[in-house]
């Protein structure tokens, strides 16, 4: 798998085009809830249609639309046809978290761009992958560039933010015949990762679970004036609490976790995976607090309740806990990490919510192409590695809904690494380097024509 050299000269107006679609993305408000995308995706339909694309916009409520945008090849005329070959989707969301202007240093919806850095929220997560997705496509389209075989498919979605729930759900539940995909594309991946002198690019493999629980404890309630009276049940979770902030739950190498460890040159077969991660945080000790979930259950205590008055003692006591867990992971495996974590103390654990993780195969057609596209573009990076994030996107409802599709978290940064984007994200003054921006919109570019011809 071969890719044509970077030209700086040719690709310029790709770059102007990805600038300028992100600018308008960031100046849009697009803050969830309540969300108010539909300007921005009308506009966003106006501009793909110009360019030869069907576009449809649907909508589970009125003023939140999705837009789902078509090239196909040159006999392929109505959305939702059968399609003779593999259906390519470039995933996005154009809903935003809260920006608070007080705590940014800019305007969160200026798009200002400061010494090659355009700031404002969704500068990461995720306009800057909306814009540089519809740049590429419709920069091939007005080139007159159809499939040789497929569909190239580009859908922004709108409520990302709070769960999908008339957004990629609710069009993979409804609308499953308009937006089945063979491959996806989407945020989650592309990120560097810096390992003592090797850097390495991530491809999103996966999504971690959740097996979120409720611990409570009893006690005995009495007037709070007279504590020896009672027996206060929200001390009886304070041993909870301080296993869950020293305990460490054991590795669990999934397929993905382990050749993201090798592939970092952390795992070999003389050094164990807890060696591994030892001489990870010795070698990265600013990554490896984001590496480190992908390999493990984790455990983190959110919410508590007792008393509902200051003056009593409480005769039970709540504590809520975030629990995620690695794909391929059973709930019956993570229930066991949870009681062997609480063996012991005089406590009830109710299991709440469980779902279990999600995933596509480090290998296949789209984790090559990318793969082989980060060789070409960048040769001095070392191998690039698959991850898994701690948390969800859009792709979980498309990998649930389709149960053959590829989905891959890809957004190549190239000047800033993980360890510079993530603490960006939902945070005061997200921005994102402009190389970067126009380093994955060329990759778009080529990867759209490798999978489809």
């Amino acid at each position: 798998m071969s890719y044509p050299q970077p030209d700086p000269a040719g690709d310029e107006p790709l770059a102007r085009e990805a600038t300028a679609l992100l600018q308008s993305l960031v100046r849009a408000r697009t803050v969830n809830p309540p969300g108010d995308e539909a300007v921005v995706q009308q506009a966003l339909a106006h501009h793909l249609q110009q360019a030869g694309f069907h576009v449809q916009l649907l909508e589970a409520v009125p003023g939140r639309p999705n837009l789902i945008a078509e090239l196909g090849t040159p006999d392929h005329h109505h959305p939702g046809e059968p399609v003779d070959g593999k259906i390519l989707t470039l995933l996005s969301h154009v809903d935003t978290v809260l920006a608070d202007a007080g705590d940014w240093r800019r305007d969160p919806w200026g798009a200002e761009v400061v010494d090659g850095e355009l700031w404002g929220r969704g500068a990461i997560d995720m306009k800057s992958q909306t814009a540089a997705e519809i740049a590429a496509g419709v920069g091939l389209a007005r080139k007159g560039w159809r499939p040789r075989s497929g569909l190239l498919r580009i859908i922004v979605c709108v409520d990302e933010e709070v769960g999908g729930t008339l957004g990629a759900r609710w069009l993979c539940e409804q609308h499953p015949a308009l937006v089945r995909s063979d491959y996806v594309i989407n945020e989650g991946g592309g990120a560097q990762l810096h390992v003592g002198d090797s850097r390495h690019y991530s491809i999103g493999v996966g999504e971690k679970g959740v097996c979120r629980f409720a611990v409570r404890a009893r006690g005995r309630a009495a007037h709070a004036s007279t504590p020896g009276v009672g027996d206060n049940a929200l001390l009886h979770l304070v041993p909870v609490l301080e296993r869950l902030r020293d305990s460490e739950l054991p590795i669990d190498l999934t397929d993905a976790p382990r050749r993201l460890l090798e592939g970092l040159g952390l795992l070999t077969p003389e050094r164990s995976a807890d060696d591994a991660v030892l001489l990870l945080r010795e070698r990265a000790p600013s990554l490896a607090p984001l590496i480190e979930p992908m390999l493990r259950v984790t455990a983190v205590p959110t919410m508590a309740s007792a008393s509902s008055k200051i003056n009593v003692i409480p005769a039970s006591a709540e504590l809520r806990v975030d629990c995620r867990i690695p794909p391929g992971m059973t709930v019956d495996v993570a229930r066991e990490r949870v009681a062997s974590l609480l063996e012991g103390l005089d406590v009830e654990v109710e299991f709440t919510e469980t779902i279990p993780g999600n995933g596509s195969p480090p290998s296949g057609p789209v984790y090559e192409a990318i793969d082989a596209w980060l060789g070409a573009n960048d040769p001095d990076a070392g191998a690039s590695v698959p991850t898994i994030l701690p948390g969800f996107t859009d792709s979980r409802w498309f990998r649930a809904t389709f149960p053959d599709c590829q989905a891959y978290g890809f957004f190549p940064h190239r000047h800033m690494p993980l360890t510079q984007t993530y603490p960006l994200m939902h945070a005061a003054d997200e921005r994102i380097d402009l190389r970067d921006l126009h380093f994955a919109t060329r990759a778009y570019r080529d990867l759209i024509r490798t999978l489809l011809g």
